[in-house]
């Protein structure tokens, strides 16, 4: 619910008091003194999903930016007239549940801090996520992501697009750029720093760290994401839903893979940063094709009836820019998600087949354990080395098994993968 309090122009007065009566509305009037060019002012509740049309009513009538307009939360209001309003506009779609455009342009002007805040808090986080990557350790890395200021950008630029408000779509892209560049550089220079001063162990391998590894090849489930997180955070700040917590499923799907960039070019290993790069640009790219598609589907238009159509047009070209580019970008992520399907494949079916080989060489020994580890030519990783271990009664000699169960996982690749098999003795009880 809303309440809604506004100037009434000098001869104005009795063409919106004739709009509030012909929509039903209960008003009260009072008298301005302050000699200025307002003669009153008018206050009236509103259902939420009735604020746009009402405001757009008012404005059709001749009510511009020479009055002013204030909305402000409703707790409760008592009132038959009312009752029968919120009926009428309780329909329960997307499209009827969502706030007035009006109050959607001001959230998303809110949403954007100031220049510095930004980039102070963007390069906070950063540092946060790095720290977090480097001890390997989420809850770190999830508390980084609470205080990126990432979306306020992010939804602001679809949010200008639709509106047709050219300084809230440049702005948002803007700083969705500089926010991308802060994140990846000063994640570098941090993790540099903190590899030159021998905070982490010398030789760190940063591919044995998971929370590093799962970001340097990443797949096709890291866009669901972007995706989700573009629709919910465009739903939240429509229906006047909090976004806090949808802020950080978008700094989630940008903050973690800036730093784990960051970390890979600190630690000489560019190739491995281009995994992490390519997921946080097409995050980037989903997040607002998801949010523009949303507020299109929402109902959002512009002000002015006559800047439909090129703001109609200008929408069609940005979600079909952006829905190419994913798509090439995506592509990527699929090939690393099908060298991921491959390496899994592999182990499944060398498990399968050792297994069979030492059941048909003697029903005592049995296959403990088989890992696979995966190379370091990021991000499109494949099986390197296997280490299969084997257990099995003392005493017992097998002198081919070795080079047999070689033989086996060795089929399953076209490439050279070294095999280590381990034989542990099995005592009975």
């Amino acid at each position: 619910m809303r309440l809604v309090q506004l100037t009434i122009p000098t001869g104005k007065r009795e063409t919106i008091l004739e709009v509030l009566e012909d929509e039903g509305i209960d008003y009260v009037v009072t008298d301005e003194t302050s000699g200025r060019e307002y003669t009153a002012v008018v206050y009236f509740p509103l259902p939420s999903q009735a604020v746009e049309s009402v405001l757009d009513a008012i404005h059709d009538e001749g009510i511009g930016e020479d009055s002013y307009t204030v909305v402000v939360d409703a707790e409760t209001v008592v009132s038959r007239k009312f009752e029968a309003l919120r009926e009428e506009y309780a329909e329960g779609s997307v499209g009827e549940d969502r706030i007035s455009r009006q109050e959607l342009q001001t959230h998303a002007e809110d949403l954007t801090p100031t220049f510095g805040i930004y980039v102070t808090l963007t390069v906070v986080s950063a540092l946060v996520a790095t720290a977090g990557l480097l001890l390997d350790s989420p809850a770190v890395v999830v508390g980084s992501m609470v205080i990126a200021p990432l979306i306020g950008p992010a939804l602001g630029a679809g949010i200008g697009t639709v509106l047709d408000e050219p300084d809230l779509l440049y702005r948002g892209a803007k700083y969705q750029i500089l926010g991308v560049c802060l994140a990846i550089g000063s994640a570098a220079i941090f993790a540099w720093l903190v590899r030159m001063g021998n905070i982490v162990p010398p030789g760190m391998n940063i591919a044995a760290v998971d929370e590093i590894a799962e970001r340097l090849a990443p797949d096709l489930l890291s866009l669901v994401i972007a995706l989700g997180a573009g629709v919910a955070g465009i739903l939240s700040i429509s229906t006047g839903v909090s976004v806090a917590l949808v802020g950080v499923m978008i700094a989630a799907a940008l903050i973690p893979p800036a730093a784990a960039a960051g970390i890979a070019i600190a630690f000489g290993q560019p190739t491995a940063a281009i995994g992490s790069t390519v997921l946080v640009f097409v995050n980037v790219l989903s997040v607002n094709l998801a949010g523009l598609a949303t507020l299109w589907y929402a109902g959002y238009r512009p002000e002015s009836l006559f800047d439909l159509d090129v703001t109609q047009r200008r929408v069609r070209r940005q979600i079909g820019a952006l829905a190419l580019v994913v798509l090439i970008l995506s592509a990527f992520l699929a090939g690393i998600t099908y060298t991921s399907y491959l390496a899994g494949t592999f182990e499944e079916d060398a498990r399968e087949d050792v297994e069979d080989l030492l059941e048909a060489e003697d029903e005592e020994l049995q296959l403990i354990d088989l890992q696979v580890t995966l190379g370091d030519d990021y991000p499109f990783q494949s099986p390197e080395r296997v280490v299969v271990t084997i257990g099995g009664p003392p005493g017992e000699q097998y002198p081919d098994l070795t080079e047999r169960i070689h033989d086996r996982v060795d089929q399953h690749t076209d490439e050279s993968v070294e095999v280590e098999v381990r034989y542990v003795e099995v005592v009975g009880r």
